[in-house]
């Protein structure tokens, strides 16, 4: 029995890891369930048995691409760590993942964002198919206020505060425009989240 539950496991795994493939590369609407298939090397009607539709496929794949993020930041959270030094590993973390699975952060930015629609139903109700990358950073925010280190904020704010320059040199590795690896801003861009977010003024910091 647990035998068969991981071999079903695995071949979903397969399945979703296809999708993120082709949907990064050629688009949600312009990938096929029987390209999707081939691409896991199995045939269409098999993908039904694990998946009742291709947004359900494309929702699964978001949880899985943010819970890899979800992961990492839950083992660096539970670190004897300051925030700052937190922030940091998950900033390099991050980066490790845009460049070693690029294809997962091109189906997060290029079909997640770009369409919406295809999770409206199942992810806009408190961010359902990101829930779990959600809370981690809700616990890093949480950690790094009461220990004194960061200035309370409107946790939307904190996020968009945090994500969002992730985001930015995320999206510019997947045009090819940056003149270093990503890793090698990864320090600065640690350090420029922690100050936008700390009590601590930045020429306060400068001065130490």
């Amino acid at each position: 029995m647990m035998l068969d539950t991981a071999l079903k496991e695995e071949k979903k795994f397969k399945i979703v890891m296809a999708a993120i493939k082709l949907f990064s590369r050629d688009g949600f609407y312009a990938t096929r369930v029987p390209d999707i298939a081939k691409e896991a090397g199995m045939s269409a009607g098999n993908i039904y048995n694990y998946f009742v539709s291709k947004e359900d496929l494309a929702r699964c794949a978001i949880r899985y691409c943010t819970n890899v993020l979800a992961n990492k930041l839950r083992e660096i959270n539970e670190m004897p760590l300051s925030t700052k030094e937190k922030i940091e590993k998950f900033v390099i973390g991050y980066f490790e993942v845009v460049e070693k699975f690029p294809e997962l952060t091109e189906f997060f930015l290029r079909v997640y964002l770009a369409n919406r629609e295809v999770f409206s139903k199942r992810c806009d109700d408190g961010y359902e198919c990101a829930f779990e990358f959600i809370e981690e950073v809700q616990k890093l925010l949480e950690a790094g206020t009461a220990q004194g280190e960061l200035k309370e904020e409107n946790f939307h704010v904190a996020f968009s505060m945090m994500m969002g320059p992730l985001g930015c040199f995320t999206f510019l590795t997947g045009e090819n425009v940056l003149d270093k690896r990503v890793m090698e801003y990864a320090p600065r861009i640690a350090e420029d989240i922690f100050l936008s977010l700390s009590r601590r003024k930045k020429d306060d910091h400068q001065k130490r």
